[in-house]
């Protein structure tokens, strides 16, 4: 992964700061699993900055335009690193919007006494920042700030309640203590000492375009190829990651068409009814000619993966889909592929996550006239008409329906379907605030200027599903693989034109992706365009029933998780009895979060 990492500041004596920034610098080698040639760029030693870059070779990383320097993570639509600092003295802080596709920057400006930290817009590559005794120091791998003389590497309890809310740690917040993360398209500055951050870009939703759906289907069947060229560009060896679904059938086609010749496409199964998909890549795969690789995963792989995985994850992931993009990453690397390009990006931009159809049938409520909701809501609560099928079920969907979005997205959330008194030990529970999580919800459902329920949940999905979840998982997978990943579909352009198409054409009712699979028809197989989503989804639930050797993996981790003072023991019994008597699949989920927690803390809690 290209990254930058540094420490801004008053320093001490240069043996001191040699020191904290060789600290740094040897870190690279524990994170980046990558020929020790690559390991490092360069790095640029001033009075008051210590940086270098990681992943690339080659000075055009760094840059000192007189009193201006700059460190960015790769190169950008306007250039290197000189080409960015002549851009700033021209232009200022808007330089920003010019610096489109995936980048990490820290900006030195020492005329104005400004120092800047900025991430793209998408949060394609991510930024930790720690602040002590006046100093900021910054990674794109949370493990190198851990090389920091004093640093605190004190878990931070908030952060493992929102894990276990969320299955992984949303920006701001970050494992540690004293540490954060920026968030897509935020902007930090240091200005004599004084700290600020705002967003230098927001989703530009157009609520009420008036062109019609003619004349953006032609948009955007000219942009998906310049997208994906641009992705595939300079990138060495170029495969692609395959499920069969929409997204990965797009970029895959689309790459097949650019080259003029079979293209390596990559693709997951599993031995598992209800989650192998490797038929609907295998269609992809024949309808565009590619020259198809699979591998069908199996509890022994994953059993193997867990300890790699927790090991280089930044932070506690509770996400399983990693194990089989870790693998499918491997499989590619062995085959020589330098560049895997990724359809993450589509649902959320496109309007195609499953629970947007399930939202628009439960705002339908909102708009029935209220004399209507006075005589139902009363009449579905009589006694003895709730053991009636249809009585529970609109009774159900009148609860569900009154919750505002987006705490209703919570609904089926562990947390919320058990008291967290039974959850949680007392003395944990007292130490966090059980309610930042939705806050952190409602603060990105608001935040977007439209009014369109539709284009808030993207919005909302753009922060916490994609930039949190989807491409942590993607970036990790592939960095611990050692193999670059791309996303076409979250270039800049595609940004600026998914926000264009109107709500009303990106969800139908409740006919998920309307725009973007009518546009592709005549594109995508038929079979495709009509399935449901799945992904690389994993059977983990199952496999710990029945593979004796990751349910002993699971066992011995919960166990020891038990003792950390945090979840109540007898409530992980109770996961356990549940998930071995019942639904093994559905309390696998939490399971899986718990043993993951607890892989992590192993290798990364003294």
């Amino acid at each position: 992964m290209n990254g930058i990492y540094g420490w801004f500041g008053t320093l001490p004596e240069p043996e001191a700061a040699e020191h904290v920034l060789d600290g740094m610098l040897a870190a690279t080698a524990l994170v980046n699993p990558v020929p020790p040639s690559d390991r490092l760029a360069s790095t640029f030693r001033s009075a008051d900055l210590c940086a270098g870059v990681i992943g690339r070779a080659g000075s055009a990383l760094i840059s000192r335009d007189g009193d201006i320097v700059v460190v960015l993570s790769e190169m950008t639509p306007i250039g290197d690193a000189a080409a960015v600092a002549a851009a700033y003295r021209r232009d200022g802080e808007s330089v920003l919007d010019a610096l489109q596709g995936r980048f990490a920057l820290a900006l030195l400006d020492r005329r104005r006494g400004h120092f800047m930290l900025a991430i793209d817009r998408a949060g394609a590559r991510p930024l930790f920042v720690h602040q002590s005794g006046g100093n900021v120091f910054f990674a794109s791998r949370l493990e190198m700030l851990r090389s920091v003389p004093g640093f605190d590497a004190r878990v931070d309890d908030q952060a493992v309640f929102d894990y276990l809310y969320f299955h992984m740690i949303p920006s701001p917040r970050a494992v540690y203590r004293g540490v954060s993360k920026l968030l897509p398209a935020q902007l930090r500055v240091w200005r004599k000492g004084e700290a600020s951050a705002r967003f230098y870009w927001h989703m530009p939703y157009q609520e009420n375009n008036p062109a019609g759906f003619d004349d953006l289907r032609r948009q955007f069947r000219n942009l998906l190829p310049e997208v994906v060229d641009a992705a595939g560009a300079s990138g060495g060896r170029v495969g692609c990651f395959l499920s069969g679904g929409t997204d990965s059938s797009s970029v895959s086609g689309t790459w097949r068409q650019l080259r003029g010749e079979p293209i390596a496409t990559y693709s997951m199964g599993f031995d598992e009814a209800g989650f192998d998909e490797m038929e609907y890549a295998r269609i992809a795969a024949r309808h565009f000619q590619t020259a198809p690789r699979e591998y069908y995963v199996t509890a022994a792989d994953v059993v193997e993966s867990i300890p790699r995985i927790a090991a280089y994850c930044d932070e506690p992931f509770g996400n399983a889909s990693i194990v089989p993009a870790y693998l499918c990453a491997r499989f590619a690397k062995d085959d020589g592929i330098d560049t895997l390009l990724a359809g993450d990006g589509g649902d959320e931009i496109f309007g195609g996550n499953e629970r947007y159809a399930n939202q628009w049938l439960f705002e339908l409520y909102g708009q029935t006239p209220a004399p209507v909701r006075a005589l139902l809501e009363p009449t579905v609560r009589l006694p003895g008409l709730g053991g009636i099928p249809p009585v529970r079920k609109a009774r159900s969907y009148i609860d569900q329906a009154k919750v505002p979005l987006p705490d209703r997205f919570e609904t089926y959330n562990f947390l919320h379907r058990t008291a967290l008194e039974q959850i949680f030990e007392p003395d944990f529970l007292a130490r966090v605030d059980s309610a930042a999580p939705l806050q952190n919800l409602r603060e990105v459902f608001a935040r977007t200027a439209s009014g369109s329920a539709i284009n808030r949940m993207m919005h909302l999905d753009l922060k916490i599903t994609l930039a949190d979840n989807d491409l942590r998982k993607v970036n990790q997978a592939c960095g611990l693989a050692g193999i670059d990943v791309r996303y076409p579909l979250l270039d800049d352009r595609m940004l600026d034109f998914a926000a264009s198409v109107p709500p009303n054409m990106q969800l139908k009712r409740t006919q998920l992706r309307w725009f973007f699979k009518r546009a592709l028809a005549d594109f995508l197989p038929p079979e495709i365009i009509g399935k449901r989503k799945q992904g690389f989804g994993l059977p983990v639930g199952l496999w710990m029933v029945d593979y004796a050797p990751l349910r002993e993996l699971t066992h011995e981790s919960i166990a020891a998780l038990k003792r950390r003072d945090i979840v109540r023991p007898d409530y992980i019994d109770w996961v356990e009895r549940k998930h071995a008597g019942e639904h093994a699949s559905y309390y696998g989920v939490m399971l899986w979060v718990l043993v993951m927690l607890e892989q992590w803390m192993q290798t990364h809690v003294a």
